[in-house]
């Protein structure tokens, strides 16, 4: 089980609206190339990343990470299909690798020091601007999870691709194929414990109710009407959580709905309170 938490903020809209579609760099209108003044923000676009790339200019420790993951029912092979076609530069982060191999569940996150060793031999330094995407049909579905790991860890310097792999090709953009070749850096990270929610803090929620609980998984999943894909996970959702499948928050193309149709979303879900904190669940993805 993997509980995201997310920070509280006075003003939920203009957190959102940070993490919205933006440039993490002003393109300079002369020479086509990155400012220096950056704003690290959740969401980059394919054409700011195309320039991101071209650019050697923008003194920016780029480091793209395709971090695609599938369930076991979908029969799709990511490492396969990162060395048959990725985004220039990208290195493959593997989710089932990077977790705590000790533990019976899958995906658990692992000590600081074994993410820091992983991510180090990616080319990735506490200096680095990470973009992560996947290739998912829906253009967001695993990179979210590695983007959360990377802020758990300490490291804000990380942005998802709006649309990942797919919006990237439907743009006409360049692709690379083989293995990446990088050098290893070193990376320091810190557990941030206010991103995690534990199984007794989620216990106890059941009757505080101090945040909310949104289950980002399918409908059918939450319902207990489809199964889980892992055996021995019982259908059904956490008592008193609501029902927000991350679908819900993608435009047909793939791409983030608006600060505003997320707060709509929020508010057509009962139990759904915008403003609260939340916890988002997933059960083995």
């Amino acid at each position: 089980m993997a509980l995201g938490s997310e920070r509280s903020t006075a003003d939920p809209l203009r957190q959102v609206d940070s993490g919205r579609l933006q440039e993490l760099a002003n393109l300079d209108q002369d020479s086509g190339v990155m400012s220096q003044q950056l704003l690290y923000r959740a969401l980059v676009s394919a054409k700011w990343l195309s320039e991101a790339i071209k650019s050697q200019q923008a003194g920016l420790a780029l480091r793209i990470v395709d971090a695609s993951w599938y369930l076991p029912k979908m029969k799709r092979d990511p490492k396969r299909e990162f060395e048959e076609h990725h985004i220039p530069g990208a290195v493959f982060f593997d989710i089932d690798q990077c977790s705590d191999r000790t533990s019976p569940y899958d995906h658990m996150l692992p000590k600081a020091s074994d993410f820091a060793e992983y991510v180090g031999k990616l080319g990735v330094g506490n200096d680095s601007h990470v973009v992560v995407y996947d290739g998912s049909d829906q253009g967001l579905f695993s990179a979210p999870r590695v983007w959360w790991m990377f802020r758990v860890f300490g490291h804000e310097a990380v942005s998802l691709l709006d649309g990942g792999l797919k919006n990237w090709k439907r743009e006409g953009n360049a692709l690379s194929s083989g293995k990446t070749q990088v050098a290893p850096c070193e990376f320091h990270a810190s557990l941030d414990k206010s991103l995690v929610k534990t199984y007794e803090d989620v216990l106890d929620n059941l009757d505080s109710r101090r945040f909310q609980l949104v289950d980002a998984r399918a409908a059918g999943r939450f319902r207990g009407v489809e199964p889980e894909p892992r055996d021995g996970i019982e259908p059904g959702h956490v008592p008193g959580s609501t029902s927000i499948p991350f679908t819900d928050f993608l435009t047909e193309s793939g791409l983030e709905k608006t600060p505003e149709q997320i707060r709509t979303l929020f508010q057509e879900k009962k139990g759904a309170v915008w403003h609260r904190p939340s916890v988002h669940l997933e059960i083995t993805n």
